[in-house]
């Protein structure tokens, strides 16, 4: 199986890849890396009125920010191309004809409204809609005669009997055909249905293994069918369990799930997405939740994927994202933290003066372990980049109001005024810290908070002495002026210190 492994992935191009199937094709990418096998890239883009415009790119772009490869396909060519649906109709059309020829498929004249009385008769008699057969045996003048007027699909002689399947992940299942009925292969329109267009593609491009999500084990005894009247090999089936939310119904936006475009635009990593994902349906043989994809795809292996269901929950990503925000190179997280500092008018040509890259990999390392997304970043550390300081919030302006808080900003301003400016790090800080708790003697929550609150607008964050070694001797001073000055004026109204 080594040298023969080949999975692919084929997603409709509608826009952006989502949950459900980011999964699928990282369970491929894992099973083919792990064999050392081929991942292949298909487009499924015959049903145009799902097709997006530049969607196609859309679906590489995001399996590239993801840091997932493929090795044949859309994209990148290789030896079984074209790698998009809508490039081989000629393709389609070459085996409906010989499926025609060999009587395993025939032209069906039914129009759409015939077809839908059909199924209301069919429920009427609380049956399960299937189609009755009706153009199974015409002759060929009675096909001469109805292409007058109407152009026929192609539909597929479901053959009695059963199918069985022995599922990679379910096990044994068996179909009974007789419930099926004969089904369309190839619209009126000249353009193959799924069931069809998948198992050619398939076929020709040499696909061994198909992993793929267990809604499309209704599809499943169409295909085999279709690959025994072809006469291909059957590729090795596997049908993951679907992700649901957390009251266990599919997964859609009300359960936190989006599109992969609103994951990167919220800060979220693609290790951590991915690493989330992996567990989704997939056990390791230790408990460590926290693996590299070398380190997954060393181990994957398709005997530890669950036949249950898995339950998607957004507070678990945003613990694996927080756990790679925390073990982020700094120089890579601070690039990654860039565009969401735009707004306070940092961008790449910030970082051309070294000194300010340097202050930027700080403030960013400061509270990398506050956030468990990129777009948390702002919040955390607005106070390093505004000219005053503003406070509104009834909780945090307290602190100013109380009565030790004029002494301790008028004591932290003596004291730190005469810190040499040469000498201004980490150390003295900490030492004018507490000589300022020690001068007042009122406890350190009671000094610092005022302190904290006029030179950051909050009651939490980092470490003070690391804000005001970042903030420097001459704007942390100003805050604190500013808010000692507010203090003696009563604090006129709730805003502007």
């Amino acid at each position: 199986m080594a040298e023969g492994v080949r999975v692919r992935f084929a997603p409709a191009p509608t826009g952006h890849l989502h949950i459900g199937n980011i999964r699928t094709y990282l369970f491929n990418w894992l099973f083919a890396r792990h064999h050392k096998g081929k991942m292949i890239l298909r487009i499924e883009d015959t049903d145009v009125a799902r097709a997006a415009e530049r969607a196609c790119e859309t679906v590489v772009d995001d399996l590239r920010w993801l840091g997932l490869d493929w090795d044949e396909g859309y994209g990148v060519g290789g030896l079984y191309g074209p790698y998009r649906q809508s490039e081989r109709l000629d393709i389609y059309r070459k085996y409906a004809k010989a499926l025609i020829s060999e009587g395993k498929a025939y032209f069906c004249f039914c129009s759409k409204e015939e077809l839908e009385e059909e199924r209301k008769a069919y429920l009427a008699k609380g049956k399960m809609p299937r189609y009755s057969g009706k153009c199974q045996n015409l002759s060929q003048d009675d096909i001469k005669r109805l292409s007058k007027d109407r152009v026929p699909a192609v539909r597929f002689r479901v053959p009695a009997g059963t199918i069985t399947l022995s599922d990679m992940v379910k096990g044994r299942i068996t179909f009974d055909s007789s419930v099926i009925g004969d089904f369309v292969i190839l619209r009126s329109d000249g353009s193959p249905t799924y069931n069809f267009a998948v198992v050619i593609d398939d076929a020709e491009m040499k696909i061994s293994h198909i992993i793929r999500g267990d809604e499309h084990i209704s599809n499943t005894p169409r295909q085999i069918m279709i690959y025994q009247a072809l006469g291909f090999s059957i590729p090795k089936l596997g049908h993951v369990a679907m992700i649901l939310g957390q009251d266990k119904t599919k997964l859609s936006k009300r359960h936190g799930a989006m599109s992969l475009s609103c994951y990167k635009k919220a800060g979220y990593l693609p290790d951590a997405i991915l690493n989330h994902l992996v567990f989704l349906g997939w056990t390791p043989e230790h408990t460590r939740e926290i693996m590299s994809l070398k380190e997954i795809q060393d181990e994957f292996s398709l005997d530890r994927i669950s036949r249950s269901p898995s339950i998607f929950d957004p507070k678990k990503l945003d613990w694996f994202n927080s756990q790679y925000i925390r073990m982020s190179d700094p120089d890579r997280l601070l690039d990654k933290a860039l565009p969401y500092l735009g707004k306070f008018g940092i961008n790449e040509d910030s970082l051309l003066i070294d000194e300010e890259r340097e202050r930027l990999k700080k403030i960013v390392l400061l509270i990398k372990d506050s956030v468990s997304k990129l777009s948390e970043i702002p919040e955390e550390t607005f106070f390093f980049f505004v000219d005053e300081i503003k406070v509104c919030d009834k909780s945090v302006i307290k602190w100013l109001k109380n009565a030790t808080a004029g002494p301790a900003l008028a004591g932290f301003i003596q004291v730190f005024s005469h810190i040499n400016i040469t000498r201004f790090n980490s150390e003295e800080i900490n030492v004018g810290l507490k000589k300022v708790i020690d001068d007042l003697g009122i406890g350190a929550r009671k000094t610092l908070m005022p302190i904290r609150v006029a030179l950051t607008g909050r009651t939490k964050g980092p470490e003070l002495h690391a804000i005001i070694d970042i903030l420097g001797k001459e704007k942390s001073i100003r805050r604190a002026e500013t808010a000692l000055s507010g203090i003696r004026g009563n604090l006129d109204g709730a805003t502007g210190l």
